[in-house]
């Protein structure tokens, strides 16, 4: 004997509770989008000042290189890349690693290697500009 289809009497609200937290999305998607928009701009002057430091010599990159406004947008690109850097892959091991222990070793890995890498880059940076 087949059963009748029994209606879903359930509010969606009772369906999603216990799924997890949906406090920090809108956030999350905000800060991703910023850094994104941040990046067209930094990465444009970045790549331009590579170019335009092509075969100069180490003295002069690193004249160039030690101009305030130089340091402080090339210190800006590498923050703002590493930031969203570490934001999208944030997603991806929420999207696509299931398993709650590999998944919390894969997000602190995440940010470890994205902190170490944006603090080795600033101090480069920081390291060239004052000619230490």
């Amino acid at each position: 004997m087949i059963k009748p289809h029994k209606p879903h009497l359930r509010n969606p609200l009772k369906n999603a509770r216990g799924l997890g937290s949906a406090k920090d999305g809108t956030g999350h998607f905000i800060v991703q989008r910023v850094t994104a928009i941040a990046l067209i701009f930094l990465a444009i002057y970045a790549v331009g000042l590579i170019i335009s430091m092509i075969g100069d010599d180490y003295a002069a990159v690193r004249a160039t290189v030690a101009s305030p406004c130089n340091a402080i947008l090339l210190v800006a690109f590498s923050i703002a890349t590493f930031w969203h850097a570490k934001l999208g892959m944030q997603v991806i091991i929420e999207d696509y690693v299931h398993t709650p222990f590999s998944a919390t070793v894969l997000h602190l890995l995440n940010i470890f290697v994205c902190a170490l890498a944006g603090i080795a880059c600033v101090l480069a940076i920081v390291r060239i500009a004052l000619g230490a």
